[in-house]
C-alpha cells in the first residue's frame, strides 16, 4: 500500500463520519392524537373500538395517551400505575352501577404542537351506569372533552386546546420520563459532543498523515 494509499484510508472512515452527521436522523410522518387502551393483565393493549363505542366491564382499567404516532402499531403506550384496586380504592361500589379506572398520559414537550410542558399524567375512577361507554366514564372524570366532527376525541380535560389529529411531518422521539423533566426538543437536534470529538480527533489523524506523505515526497 502506498502512502498516498493509506492517507485515503485514514480520511475515509472521517467522510463517512462527516457525512453521517450532516445527514442527522430521519422521522417519518406520523398524527397527533389521544390513542385509547385497553389493559389486558399486566400490559396495555391498543383498544380495538373507539371510547364511543367501548363498554368497560367493572373492574376494568383504560387508559390514553396524547403523542405522535404513525400507527397504532407505532403508538405510544401510557405511563404510570395501573392497578384497578389501588386506583379505585377510594370508590365504593354501588348497586347498579360500574367502576372504571383511567390513566391519562398528556405527553411531552415533544408530543405538544407548540412545544409547551403539558399537565402531568393523573389517574382517575369513574362510578358510572352499567351500560356507560368509555366516552361516558371519562367525563365523568376528566372534562371539558373535546370531540371533532368524525367522532375523534380531540382533547382530554381541555388538552390540547387546539388541533385533532393532525398530521405531522416530522415525528420527534418520545420520551418515557414525565412531563415536567422531558428534554427539550432543540436537544435532540445537531451531533452529539462525543460524536463531535471523534470527528476531531479524526480529523486530527487524517491531517498529520497527510503532513508525513507530504514530508516524504519532500
Amino acid at each position: 500500500m502506498t502512502r498516498t494509499t493509506r492517507a485515503l484510508a485514514v480520511l475515509a472512515p472521517l467522510a463517512a463520519l462527516l457525512a453521517a452527521v450532516g445527514a442527522g436522523p430521519a422521522h417519518a410522518a406520523g398524527y397527533r392524537y389521544w390513542s385509547f387502551w385497553e389493559r389486558e393483565g399486566a400490559a396495555w393493549a391498543y383498544a380495538q373500538q373507539g371510547p364511543g363505542t367501548a363498554r368497560p366491564a367493572d373492574g376494568d382499567v383504560v387508559g390514553f395517551r396524547f403523542a405522535v404516532s404513525e400507527d397504532s402499531a407505532d403508538a405510544t403506550r401510557p405511563r404510570g400505575g395501573a392497578d384497578f384496586a389501588a386506583l379505585c380504592a377510594d370508590t365504593k361500589p354501588a348497586a347498579d352501577r360500574k367502576r372504571v379506572a383511567f390513566v391519562l398520559d398528556f405527553g411531552t414537550r415533544a408530543d405538544s404542537a407548540d412545544g409547551a410542558v403539558p399537565p402531568k399524567p393523573r389517574t382517575a375512577c369513574a362510578l358510572v351506569a352499567q351500560d356507560a361507554t368509555a366516552a361516558d366514564a371519562l367525563a365523568t372524570v376528566a372534562e371539558p372533552l373535546r370531540f371533532g366532527d368524525n367522532g375523534l376525541l380531540c382533547a382530554i380535560a381541555g388538552y390540547p386546546r387546539t388541533g385533532c389529529g393532525e398530521t405531522v411531518s416530522e415525528k420527534k422521539p418520545a420520551s418515557d420520563k414525565p412531563a415536567e423533566a422531558a428534554p427539550d426538543p432543540a436537544a435532540d437536534e445537531g451531533p452529539s459532543a462525543g460524536l463531535l470529538a471523534g470527528a476531531a480527533a479524526l480529523a486530527v489523524l487524517a491531517g498529520a498523515t497527510l503532513w508525513q506523505v507530504r514530508r516524504r515526497r519532500g
